[in-house]
């Protein structure tokens, strides 16, 4: 176990993953959130996503929501992609931060994308050429790492098969998505070792060879559990999604992210650093709640931080 970092890099990624299963919003309403996150200190922000509208409605103005995060400095705007279409698409828009999920089941792979786990792969090196010729940089997000709501468990070496793989198609770095919230602390670390063993990487006491982040959800409970022993096994980028939104619309029981506001009261409490203002999350949050018109699955929203007030009342008895 290495020892707890100084500061823990949070992606915010409630305007995508938060939203994708939402029912479709104003493009103007999705600004007002975004400009409720930059306000928060959060420096990376996955913005939407260049999919197919007829298959994910909600991301059906992510042209839009591009060209306006691209007026706004000062953050890492990302957006993410399934397919080469994709990666044009957002490099067209002016993105230059792409991730490109691949689906460690095959399963999952044919419900999401229409392909198999191989294909997917096989694509990575067309994404990043995409990418790279633009002069952006690409980040792998492996989806269902540990479990496939079709197929079961991820067989942990396949997972970090697909993790060497990636890296030696043109992937710059990787994120391991707890899709369907079934990790533990101990299958997280145990996924952590075979991923570090497939790549070359140093384990504890020394820095991995790319950037390693994680993803997780909460349906289980156990998702916050979950992050806390990735950053104790060494990640230091984790996504979060303000109010606990999200889930896949291609994932049966998939439910919210684990929330930002939640992990950011955590980690700084542990004398971790984030550079996010717990109180600027907790008012993004009464703005998701607003736009999306139902209770927040956030627990620490709810009842409000330690020593501060409980948000406004709201239909969340």
């Amino acid at each position: 176990m290495t020892q707890l970092p100084s500061h823990v890099d949070i992606r915010e990624v409630g305007p995508r993953d938060g939203l994708q299963i939402e029912a479709p919003i104003s493009t103007a309403g999705k600004i007002r959130l975004l400009q409720a996150l930059v306000a928060t200190g959060v420096r990376r922000i996955e913005a939407t996503a260049f999919v197919s509208p007829r298959a994910v409605p909600a991301m059906a103005d992510a042209e839009r929501i591009a060209e306006y995060v691209g007026t706004v400095p000062g953050v890492d705007w990302s957006g993410l992609v399934a397919s080469p279409n994709g990666a044009t698409r957002a490099i067209g828009s002016g993105l230059r931060t792409i991730e490109y999920v691949v689906s460690a089941a095959d399963g999952h792979s044919w419900a999401n994308a229409r392909r198999s786990t191989q294909d997917a792969v096989d694509a990575v090196a067309e994404v990043a050429r995409i990418v790279h010729d633009a002069g952006g940089r690409l980040e792998v997000i492996i989806a269902t790492a540990w479990d496939c709501p079709f197929d079961g468990p991820t067989d942990p070496q396949r997972t970090a098969g697909i993790a060497a793989r990636a890296l030696e198609l043109g992937a710059d770095q990787l994120c391991f998505g707890d899709t369907i919230g079934t990790a533990t602390p101990a299958r997280v670390r145990r996924l952590l070792d075979a991923v570090r063993a497939a790549i070359g990487g140093p384990g504890d006491g020394g820095a991995d060879p790319v950037a390693l982040g994680a993803h997780f959800h909460n349906t289980r409970g156990t998702g916050i559990a979950s992050a806390f022993a990735a950053v104790q096994a060494g990640i230091r980028q984790l996504d979060a999604s303000v109010g606990g939104l999200g889930g896949c619309p291609f994932a049966p029981g998939a439910s919210g992210n684990i929330a930002t506001e939640e992990l950011v009261y955590l980690l700084d409490d542990a004398g971790i650093s984030t550079g996010v203002d717990l109180d600027a999350v907790l008012a993004a949050a009464a703005v998701a709640r607003e736009l999306v018109g139902h209770p927040l699955e956030s627990n620490l929203f709810r009842a409000g931080g330690r020593n501060r007030p409980r948000p406004a009342p709201a239909d969340d008895r």
